[in-house]
């Protein structure tokens, strides 16, 4: 059964899954950062996410089909994956980082995802969903001996790293 929301309005359903700066941070760390485990998405948040924040996002993301969630096992950490819909969220995460290069402070080393995707436009950003598809959902790339897009995200992020 669909949750009817305030409203019918595309936006605001949207914005009512997505709509607050913790979500889309937590999406944005398993997206562009890989991490997959509680644990790695509290430790790595450069926004300095509090637990039960985290928790709660990460239930939620569940909950709207944003994430899956392998079921744990004795001595196995629950592992949080993308779905096809948070996979089809990268065009909207590249243009909000264009949005922030323009518009807001940034540091060197966290803008140079931000301008790469930027600059790689919709090609890039096919790439890099169709990596998201292999490693999340397990859907083989087009044509997986081409260079990854998250290889040159990594090069140019640890560039900016080594700059600073």
């Amino acid at each position: 059964m669909r949750d009817e929301g305030r409203s019918g309005c595309p936006i605001n359903a949207t914005i009512e899954v997505i709509g607050d700066r913790w979500t889309l941070l937590v999406l944005r760390d398993v997206m562009f950062g890989n991490r997959r485990h509680f644990r790695e998405l509290l430790a790595g948040s450069e926004e300095g996410i509090a637990s039960n924040i985290l928790s709660d996002r990460l239930k939620r993301l569940v909950a709207a089909g944003l994430l899956s969630r392998e079921d744990t096992r004795p001595g196995r950490k629950a592992e949080y994956r993308l779905t096809e819909p948070a996979i089809q969220l990268v065009p909207i995460m590249a243009q909000l980082g264009a949005w922030g290069l323009r518009h807001r402070p940034t540091t060197k080393r966290l803008r140079v995802r931000a301008e790469l995707l930027e600059e790689g436009g919709p090609q890039l950003w096919a790439e890099f969903m169709d990596e998201l598809r292999e490693s999340h959902l397990g859907i083989s790339r087009p044509d997986p001996d081409a260079p990854t897009a998250t290889e040159r995200l990594a090069r140019a992020y640890a560039a900016a790293v080594a700059e600073a």
